[in-house]
């Protein structure tokens, strides 16, 4: 290999990898940023997790979408509009004078994130067609991936007890411009010209279906439950997602193909990652909320207290695809499940005036569980179908997270709400969450395990692939 094309291949794994860890970066930095948003926005919870999942629903909707994108119309190309269009977001992030146009800003970002994230990954598959090479470097994006989302709760915390919240989005505008003007130049352009059709029908059906679902969720505590704006939500989104179902079983090239869901495996490791999303992403978004509106910390110290939950994560994760090669799916994902779902019912007895040496370790085993079945699960959904899907596998995967996380931070929040609007506080309405997201999971853990041990898991040298997904 010449000396040319290697530093050229350095170059488009740097410009990649920190496209990814941009990405990464702002799905965690946020969570230390909400107290801060809730006060200076005058906003209430219900505003806080429309924030976030404004951008958690576009990227989980459109990832695959923007997959077929990249492969269609070149993975240099969408990846560099994908920058582009995140960066501008985040510009209107940062200058959002309301809570609304901040929800605004943040799904145009989701937008951004789900071309840049599948772009920036085919463009490292494409430079790196030896099957050793690729995943050494796929290794490397996973790993700066895990970097990003470690990063994000204590670079939050520096900069919004020292700047606001604002800054946290402006942190963004240099690197997007740098990877603008590196991208034009260390980007080799690539695509797939058999790629399959855009399934449009299918993306929109999912974001509408998907997004007035999350709507009911949300706003039911205040509209009131059996109010008809939340009733009609919840039945348009019946209505939606059973037009999204019909859509996917009839066109030729579906964003989601139904009959990947024939596999049983496929299937119940997909429902495991919406159950590990839900948890993950729902309970994550109370942290930072716990330790500054509940204990009275800075918004620096919160985001320091929360760290055992991703170095938990960032250090098992390359581990965890070896381990279910040697031990079986089963094995480690039960075990993973119910760490976690033990992580979380023991934050729900967390108390204003509980110390943090009798939290952190609750975090921590939160962290290794959810390590421990993120790879091996997405393993499994890759091994239930041929090779050739792999990739596809893989996404839905992802997807499957994605919207799991969506209704993790809406259901969570109900519940915290529907406790303070019934008489109780904040804290209790949090002790509630947790205890909820943890009775989940355990339960999650035990059905899990109960199919898998009926079902046969070829364990052949795949952990290649498995550590390549550990951090998607």
């Amino acid at each position: 290999m010449s000396v040319n094309i290697r530093t050229s291949r350095t170059a488009l794994l740097a410009i990649t990898c920190l496209g990814q860890f941009m990405v990464l970066l702002d799905s965690t930095i946020v969570g230390a940023a909400l107290p801060d948003m809730r006060q200076r926005l005058h906003t209430g919870l219900a505003g806080l997790q429309w924030i976030v999942d404004a951008y958690v629903l576009l990227v989980a909707m459109l990832l695959l979408t923007g997959g077929v994108f990249a492969d269609r119309f070149g993975r240099k190309r969408v990846y560099l509009l994908g920058v582009a269009v995140f960066t501008v977001a985040s510009v209107l992030c940062a200058f959002a004078p309301s809570a609304g146009w901040l929800i605004a800003a943040r799904a145009l970002q989701g937008i951004g994130a789900a071309a840049l994230s599948p772009a920036s990954l085919a463009l490292i598959t494409a430079a790196y067609p030896v099957a050793g090479e690729r995943v050494r470097a796929i290794g490397v994006w996973a790993g700066i991936s895990g970097l990003g989302l470690a990063a994000g709760p204590v670079a939050g915390g520096v900069l919004v007890e020292a700047f606001g919240w604002p800054v946290i989005f402006l942190v963004n505008v240099p690197v997007g411009a740098v990877l603008l003007l590196a991208g034009r130049r260390g980007l080799a352009d690539s695509r797939n010209p058999g790629a399959q059709a855009i399934d449009v029908p299918g993306a929109v059906l999912s974001v509408l279906g998907v997004g007035t679902l999350t709507f009911g969720l949300i706003e039911g505590a205040s509209l009131g439950w059996g109010s008809p704006v939340i009733v009609g939500s919840f039945a348009a989104a019946v209505v939606l997602l059973a037009g999204f179902v019909v859509v996917e079983g009839r066109v030729s090239a579906p964003m989601m193909p139904l009959r990947l869901f024939r596999q049983r495996l496929f299937t119940v490791s997909n429902t495991a990652m919406v159950v590990v999303g839900f948890a993950l992403m729902g309970s994550a978004f109370f942290f930072s909320q716990f330790f500054v509106s509940v204990q009275g910390s800075s918004v620096l110290v919160a985001g320091l207290r929360t760290l055992p939950i991703s170095l938990g994560m960032v250090v098992v994760s390359p581990y965890a695809g070896r381990l279910a090669a040697r031990y079986g799916f089963r094995i480690v994902v039960t075990t993973g499940l119910v760490l976690a779902g033990t992580g979380l019912l023991a934050l729900g007895f967390v108390h204003a005036d509980t110390g943090y040496g009798n939290v952190w370790w609750r975090l921590a085993i939160a962290g290794v569980g959810f390590a421990l079945t993120l790879s091996p699960l997405t393993g499994a959904a890759i091994q239930s179908v041929s090779p050739r899907e792999g990739g596809l596998a893989s996404g839905v995967s992802t997807t499957t997270r994605q919207i799991g996380a969506v209704l993790g931070v809406a259901v969570l929040g109900a519940i915290v709400r529907a406790e303070e609007t019934g008489g109780g506080s904040f804290a209790d309405g949090l002790n509630a969450a947790f205890v909820t997201a943890g009775v989940v999971t355990v339960l999650t853990a035990v059905l899990t395990g109960l199919w898998l041990s009926r079902q046969r898991i070829p364990t052949a040298d795949r952990s290649a692939t498995l550590e390549r997904d550990s951090q998607r």
